[in-house]
């Protein structure tokens, strides 16, 4: 009788050790970076005991998790969204002064874009929170050249062509409209439950209204108003209560979906039989 493998797969070693999302950590197990008490392992559900084997990664151990940390910062413009760059910019590890746990960003927010962002070393929530398919609400307000009429707001709430592919369907609206340095401006409201690189100000660019600034004010249920850029907090307990909550009615809503019976199929066709005449 074949025993039961044991331990944890190394991808959610790695996941909840804060160093990566479980599907990055599948990546870097398949490069090779990955090592087992000195042994390379590059096979997908490989399992290992993070309290007796020596697991590491690019030649580092990965720490077993102690506190778990849920941090909201208000990210300024000109801050790298990773935890190290090449060219040496400014990241958002560089604003977290006094953090000790090795907590990681969750998705994305541009380089030159500001506003809300998530940072954990709960792998697990970060992958659930940034799955496509959960599409969880983001929300932005992005100052815009022009002002934009009701035809460029219903474009981009019914989805714009971005490489081929559609965006899913948004909200927008007109928040404020004036006179900028460069000409008229308006501001306006985005939300989205995507996740797709430079999207908005792809979006706005695609309707004729290029990005002059843009600015991420929700996160699923999260928002803070009154946390100042550059500056950051530990999310209240409630608060990641209210994040697992929405997490757990997306993956029940696509559940649902993919699960719902379909119409019944349509009878076939009567076939007509002629009767022979009779002579």
């Amino acid at each position: 009788m074949a025993t039961e493998p044991t331990g944890i797969r190394l991808q959610k070693v790695i996941a909840t050790a804060g160093l990566a999302s479980r599907r990055a950590a599948e990546t870097l197990i398949q490069d090779g970076r990955v090592t087992v008490n000195g042994k390379i392992v590059s096979a997908l559900g490989s399992r290992a005991d993070p309290e007796v084997d020596d697991i590491r990664l690019d030649g580092r151990r990965v720490p077993q998790v102690g506190r778990r940390r849920y941090l909201l910062l208000n990210k300024p413009r000109a801050v790298m969204t990773t935890r190290d760059d090449p060219e040496r910019r400014r990241t958002v590890m560089d604003l977290l002064t006094d953090v000790r746990e090795s907590v990681y960003p969750v998705g994305r927010l541009d380089y030159d874009s500001e506003g809300l962002l998530l940072l954990t070393n709960d792998g697990e929530l970060a992958a659930r929170l940034t799955h496509p398919r959960h599409g969880l609400e983001r929300v932005y307000e992005a100052r815009v050249r022009g002002v934009p009429d009701s035809g460029a707001l219903k474009r981009l709430a019914q989805g714009v062509m971005l490489e081929g592919r559609r965006t899913s369907p948004a909200k927008a609206s007109l928040l404020a409209a004036g006179r900028g340095r460069s000409g008229d401006q308006g501001v306006v409201r985005l939300t989205i439950t995507e996740g797709r690189k430079r999207q908005v100000r792809q979006m706005c660019e695609a309707v004729g209204h290029p990005v002059v600034r843009l600015r991420r004010v929700r996160f699923g249920p999260i928002q803070d108003d009154a946390l100042r850029p550059g500056r950051y907090r530990d999310l209240a307990p409630g608060e990641v209560a209210a994040l697992r909550r929405a997490v757990a009615r997306a993956e029940s809503a696509t559940d649902t979906t993919s699960t719902a019976p379909g119409p019944p199929p349509r009878p076939a066709p009567r076939s007509r039989t002629r009767t022979p005449r009779r002579t």
